[in-house]
């Protein structure tokens, strides 16, 4: 899964989990302060990339700055997917 696929699987999942459409989702936007995204909303968005994506998601991992922005977390799902690749 590239990047671009990446961008839009999240913003797919963003949409679902914030009930409104994510018509543009930019790499700068940041999730709490732009997009609206609260604590619950965060494991709700995991639980859907999860499902998703197939992305394992280890809690030691999450360091908040992983959600500072959607490319912040696009790189964290990539660096995900890859490690799962090669496992």
């Amino acid at each position: 899964m590239d990047r671009a696929e990446i961008l839009l699987q999240l913003r797919s999942s963003l949409s679902e989990v914030l009930n409104r459409e994510v018509p543009e989702l930019r790499e700068d936007a940041r999730l709490f302060d732009d997009l609206s995204l609260d604590s619950t909303s965060v494991i709700e968005l995991l639980m859907s990339l999860e499902d998703t994506v197939g992305l394992e998601i280890d809690p030691e991992e999450l360091a908040p700055e992983v959600f500072k922005t959607v490319a912040s977390l696009a790189e964290y799902v990539e660096a995900g997917l890859a490690k799962t690749a090669k496992a």
